[in-house]
This record gives structure tokens, C-alpha cells and sequence, in this order.
């Protein structure tokens, strides 16, 4: 046997792509402790933190309006299956976190979706999750994004915009069926 047959078969490894923007990043540079880029290895049984204190969170944000420890990643796999997933945990007192439309209170956690928008503050993330097989570590791959996120990705809002352009503020119409009306009628 040649030493390609005898090679161990090379494990995937399951990414976290994570795409940051803040629309002060050019004037207050609260990114430059990030590491773009470059993929970056955490091994499985750590907490990968995001917040402000460089002692205990490994993706500082230098900013004084992030808590010390803002949010908390935790990579697990699900009982009797072979995905592995992520948790995602408010850690900030103060701010509430939003990961899609689900609004975390402190110490409040939700698996992380697949791609999903993590908003807190002025700051959003973008995150996707590639899969992999590898149970010793996963990656993360920071990226910076120069538009804002929810605005380039062109999501769809929670209301739909009416003909005549104006929006109310509030939601009336949530909960019922939608009715039609003859586009002649006032």
C-alpha cells in the first residue's frame, strides 16, 4: 500500500462565518482587535465570548457601550445524531440581544439557525454555519462588512410596505387574513 492509501481519511471541519459591521467602524474602529479573514481554531469544549474585556473573551469589541462579556457561543451535538450545532447566550445585563426576530434577555439561550442575524446596539453580525465532521474543534472566520447587513441582504421586513408607501407604526393587521380591496375603492 502506498502512503496516500495508508493516510488517515481527513476529517471537515465545521465553520462559523461571521460577517460584523458597525456604521462607526470607520471613525471609532471598534473591529480592530477582530482577526479577519483568517480562520481561527477553538476547541469544542470552549466558550467562544464577544464583549469588551480582553481577559476573559477572546473576540474583544472595542467599544465602552459592549458589556464586558456580551454574548457566549457554545458548539455541541445533538443527542443521538451526528449534527453539531451552536448556542447562542445573552451574557449582557444591560442589552438585549436579537438573533433573527427572537429578543434575548440576559442569560436567556437559542440555538444558533444555520444563517441567521445577530443584532445588539448599533452592531450587526451576520452568521452561517458551515457544517464539518471534526468533534475536537471548530472555526471561526470573521469577516467586515462595509454596508450595513440587514439593509445588503435586502431581508424581508416585517410588515409589508403598502401601495401609497406609508407605514404605520404599529401592527394592526398582524394575526388576521389579508383582505382585498378593489385598488378603485378608497
Amino acid at each position: 500500500m502506498s502512503s496516500f492509501e495508508e493516510a488517515e481519511t481527513e476529517e471537515t471541519v465545521t465553520c462559523l462565518h461571521m460577517t460584523f459591521y458597525h456604521p462607526c467602524q470607520e471613525d471609532k474602529m471598534v473591529f480592530r482587535c477582530l482577526n479577519f479573514c483568517k480562520r481561527e481554531q477553538v476547541r469544542a469544549d470552549e466558550m467562544a465570548k464577544f464583549g469588551r474585556d480582553s481577559n476573559i473573551c477572546h473576540y474583544n469589541l472595542m467599544d465602552t457601550r459592549v458589556s464586558r462579556i456580551q454574548f457566549s457561543l457554545q458548539f455541541y451535538r445533538k443527542l443521538n445524531s451526528s449534527e453539531f450545532c451552536f448556542e447562542i447566550k445573552n451574557m449582557s445585563k444591560k442589552t438585549k440581544l436579537i438573533v433573527d426576530q427572537t429578543e434575548l434577555g440576559y442569560l436567556n439561550k437559542i440555538d444558533l439557525p444555520w444563517k441567521c442575524i445577530i443584532c445588539f446596539g448599533d452592531y450587526q453580525i451576520l452568521a452561517e454555519i458551515q457544517e464539518g465532521e471534526s468533534m475536537d474543534y471548530f472555526e471561526t472566520h470573521l469577516h467586515l462588512a462595509e454596508v450595513p447587513i440587514l439593509q445588503e441582504r435586502c431581508l424581508p421586513s416585517l410588515q409589508p410596505t403598502p401601495e401609497n408607501g406609508i407605514l404605520s407604526s404599529s401592527f394592526p393587521s398582524q394575526g388576521k387574513s389579508p383582505i382585498e380591496i378593489d385598488e378603485n375603492e378608497s
